[in-house]
């Protein structure tokens, strides 16, 4: 992802005359402006009142979320349920939009919501990319411990091998900071929050069992 400059406007944009870029307020946009503002780009998040735009996926990254998604999808209790590229409502100036999350089926208030308030999420995960690696790694999971999600997940690649590499962290309450539980490579396996196992060498595996040539 890549910040909107503070008049609200790329600079490398500047010649797209079919569309108005939106102006920022003086005191900078709000949680509730996402839903008002037309023409965002999808998934556009806000952090600190500014809008951040997302970039191209790579690959790797895609593939990431898919592993994640189904596999919690498969092995969550039944009482939880998992989103995708939804965003929580922080504050009034914050409203990040996580790769993956896991929150209570209780907590559904039907087809049009658009986001998630803090309290009601139970683990939220992010994959890092290249452009967004300091929020990815410092901004977002500072905010997420403030607001008091119990768990976060980092996940990067290894460098070596092209594999996930998830980075497992639960919340500390009584400083609102995360501390990191364990670094998983090759297998993913926890009982808290829940009971899970990832095998993170199936991230190029399709459903089914089979590997793309």
């Amino acid at each position: 992802m890549s910040a909107a400059s503070e008049n609200g406007m790329d600079e490398g944009l500047h010649d797209q005359s079919s569309y108005r870029w939106p102006i920022p307020p003086a005191e900078g946009w709000t949680a509730d402006d996402l839903d008002r503002i037309p023409g965002l780009p999808p998934h556009t998040e806000l952090i600190d009142g500014s809008l951040v735009f997302m970039s191209p996926q790579t690959r790797f990254h895609m593939r990431c979320m898919r592993l994640l998604e189904h596999s919690l999808l498969d092995q969550v209790p039944d009482h939880l349920d998992v989103d995708r590229e939804f965003t929580i409502k922080l504050d009034r100036r914050n409203r990040p939009e996580p790769d993956i999350l896991v929150v209570p089926v209780k907590a559904d208030l039907g087809p049009d919501q658009t986001w998630r308030k803090p309290e009601d999420v139970l683990l939220a995960v992010e994959v890092v990319s290249p452009d967004s690696c300091e929020r990815d790694r410092e901004v977002k999971p500072r905010k997420y411990a403030e607001a008091g999600v119990p768990h976060f997940w980092r996940v990067e690649k290894d460098e070596d091998k092209g594999l996930p590499v998830v980075y497992v962290y639960e919340l500390d309450p009584a400083t609102k900071s995360y501390g990191l539980t364990g670094i998983f490579h090759d297998r993913l396996k926890v009982t808290i929050p829940f009971e899970i196992e990832i095998d993170l060498t199936a991230v190029d595996r399709r459903r089914g069992g089979s590997e793309p040539a």
